[in-house]
């Protein structure tokens, strides 16, 4: 039962994640914290942490973890969690693949449509709002809890925005500084 609630909940999440993987944080939220409680809002917290930080899209990264996870926690052998793995992985990525078969077959015929046009337009700012509503959401009592992890948000915030450093060193210098502030 556990691998057909992975592959439901993350083929919705695949099918209606749009604007990329931030933007789809809070349906990913939703589905794992809230709907079926396979991992904790700090889980949660720490994944995506960790899903930003390895190489890949951060849907993708997370999906793996918390489908190992899901599986695990429910009592099953390794193996089985490896399988949960995938299944989650391979259902957040199957709508994407699909679509992107569709749209490249017939996008020369239609990217000049007017009304494909505006359906790109509306869906611009809707990413935004997206991005914007998963960046609130980490915005707890979990996430920011002292006056030290605003200081760090502060300054990754004003270090990557005002002066384009860049995220590799970003997360470098954020490690340093958990590491001084609160050793």
């Amino acid at each position: 039962m556990i691998f057909l609630q992975l592959f439901w909940a993350y083929i919705k999440i695949g099918l209606f994640g749009f604007g990329g993987g931030y933007a789809m944080l809070s349906l990913i939220q939703e589905e794992v914290v809230e709907k079926y409680g396979w991992i904790s809002l700090q889980e949660f917290t720490d994944v995506i942490a960790i899903s930003q930080m390895t190489p890949g899209p951060i849907g993708i990264n997370s999906a793996t973890y918390i489908g190992y996870t899901a599986v695990h926690n429910a009592g099953y052998a390794t193996g089985l969690s490896i399988c949960g793995s995938c299944i989650a992985t391979f259902a957040v990525c199957l709508p994407s693949f699909i679509l992107v078969l569709v749209i490249s077959y017939y996008f020369n015929r239609f990217k000049q449509n007017r009304y494909v046009e505006a359906v790109f337009t509306g869906l611009r700012p809707a990413s935004v709002g997206l991005i914007a509503a998963a960046a609130l959401l980490f915005m707890n009592h979990e996430n920011f809890i002292d006056y030290k992890s605003f200081l760090i948000f502060g300054a990754a915030f004003i270090l990557t925005w005002r002066f384009k450093l860049h995220p590799i060193l970003m997360i470098f210098l954020a490690g340093i500084a958990g590491l001084v502030l609160y050793w």
